[in-house]
């Protein structure tokens, strides 16, 4: 019990700082990280992630009981890094990292599902009836909209057209186009 409580004592007082070569496998790292983005036009590390590599260097080098964050601190860093953006931005669907699940919470396909489904919703508007209750249009949809889809991908690409002006919904339940 007093090697752990001593050992804890250490940890505590101890505040690494980064080497030479640690501080260029930091920017290396973080370089990779932003190019796997760029080929695809998305951004896919910020100085958010930097900064996370940064501190798990340093509880890393922390736990060895180091007063220097060293290479393997940052390699090690990196690998949990890593892994937990697997676990975190995985889309199902493809079983690609996605970075827009962390700050939307929706993947590319999902939120592509959901414009398709938003534009098929305003085609069918468009070409039939003017103004459907929701149970109608979600009937309409099911039928029509060869994808599949949930009744929250439904109600969120109602909700979006909402938003952006394109439809109203009445007292009701009813949705129309907006009057132009």
């Amino acid at each position: 019990s007093s090697g752990i409580n001593a050992e804890y004592g250490a940890r505590t007082f101890i505040n690494p700082r980064l080497n030479d070569e640690a501080g260029q496998k930091l920017i290396q790292e973080y370089v990779q990280m932003r190019k796997i983005g760029a080929g695809r036009g998305i951004i896919t590390a910020y100085p958010r992630q930097l900064e996370s590599l940064i501190r798990l260097s340093e509880a890393h080098a922390r736990m060895r009981l180091s007063n220097v964050v060293e290479e393997l601190d940052v390699n090690e860093a990196n690998r949990l890094y890593k892994e937990a953006l697997k676990q975190a931005a995985t889309d199902p669907k493809t079983g690609q990292i996605d970075m827009e699940i962390l700050m939307t919470g929706l993947s590319a396909t999902s939120r592509a599902k959901r414009a398709e489904l938003a534009k098929f919703i305003m085609q069918s508007l468009t070409a039939g009836k003017k103004t459907l209750k929701m149970g109608e249009l979600y009937d309409l949809c099911r039928e029509g909209f060869t994808d599949g889809f949930t009744q929250p991908q439904f109600e969120m690409s109602v909700r979006d057209l909402l938003d952006e002006g394109k439809i109203i919904q009445t007292s009701n339940r009813q949705i129309r186009l907006k009057d132009i």
